[in-house]
């Protein structure tokens, strides 16, 4: 199935214009972080990331430690760099893909623990992984029900038959991530017939997908978007995808022990079914990724009122 490009370019483009703005993000620009006791919250460029770092950033104000956020940055290829290099001090992370990034695709280990302990051996010096939550969020595939159940689908290894004759769609860096198309051919004997950038399982993902012009979408595990589109999420059978916790990373030089309960208990309560709902809240029923964070914490007696 072929997409209309040139339309889909504008419409990334001008996509890419109003979250960053409706979100406040900054572009890379200038220091970062960490002056004067400040502890600079960064985000990757997509809900779930928006409503984490302003959950990170309302628990540490709410124990008194000075914050500012630099939301919506860009894919880990951008934001991961600007944590390492100081710009941002703070960055709500995923164990099993932050150790793909780290490890360059080699890490086999997938269950929780271990992911979590290999993680914490790579990462480079100057970094912290606290406790990460009980909550993950995995890439996966998904499939619009008529689709489903032409081609019997249920399970990644379900589309290696006739994925030949299908596009997918997903983030430009689905092309080169381990989890990405090289791991789906790798370990499922998946080839798509064609491969279409879109955005980071967001707005021109979703209508991709809905209106027909792709057979196949990238999107994360958690969205509140798969159960009101009445989507078909596929199994992962042979996990291709390791375990990936939500896990805060900081800087060591911005780690103190306020800082560092503070975000740990954000962790202790944070569930899978919890991120789903915030997403929901988010991407459905179209509420501020600050209010959204501070609703949950509030609920949760992580913060006052």
């Amino acid at each position: 199935m072929r997409f209309r490009r040139s339309t889909l370019a504008a419409v990334i483009l001008l996509l890419a214009v109003l979250t960053g703005a409706c979100a406040g993000g900054d572009a890379l620009e200038g220091g970062g972080g960490g002056s004067g006791g400040t502890v600079v919250v960064g985000s990757a460029n997509f809900p779930e990331q928006l409503v984490l770092a302003n959950m990170y950033a309302q628990a540490l104000e709410d124990v008194g430690v000075k914050t500012k956020t630099r939301l919506n940055l860009g894919s880990r290829e951008v934001v991961f760099p600007a944590l390492r290099s100081g710009e941002i001090n703070l960055l709500p992370e995923y164990t099993g893909a932050l150790l793909d990034h780290l490890a360059g695709g080699e890490s086999t280990v997938t269950e929780p623990d271990p992911v979590y302990e290999a993680l914490q051996e790579e990462l480079p010096e100057g970094l912290v992984a606290l406790e990460p939550a009980e909550a993950q969020d995995k890439d996966g595939l998904a499939v619009l029900p008529e689709t489903a159940e032409e081609h019997d689908l249920a399970t990644y290894s379900d589309l290696a038959p006739v994925a030949g004759d299908m596009s997918v769609g997903g983030p430009p860096e689905m092309e080169t991530r381990e989890v990405g198309l090289p791991g789906l051919k790798k370990v499922y004997g998946i080839e798509f017939a064609e491969f279409v950038p879109l955005d980071t399982a967001g707005p021109v993902t979703w209508e991709a997908l809905q209106s027909g012009n792709v057979d196949v979408a990238r999107v994360f595990t958690t969205q509140g978007i798969i159960e009101a589109r009445d989507w078909v999420l596929l199994e992962d059978d042979k996990d291709l995808a390791p375990a990936q916790e939500i896990v805060p990373v900081i800087a060591e030089d911005s780690l103190s022990s306020e800082v560092e309960t503070a975000l740990n208990e954000v962790s202790e309560t944070l569930t899978t079914e919890d991120l789903t709902d915030l997403n929901k809240q988010v991407e459905i029923d179209k509420r501020d990724p600050a209010a959204v964070a501070r609703g949950y914490l509030r609920e949760k007696g992580l913060v006052g009122e």
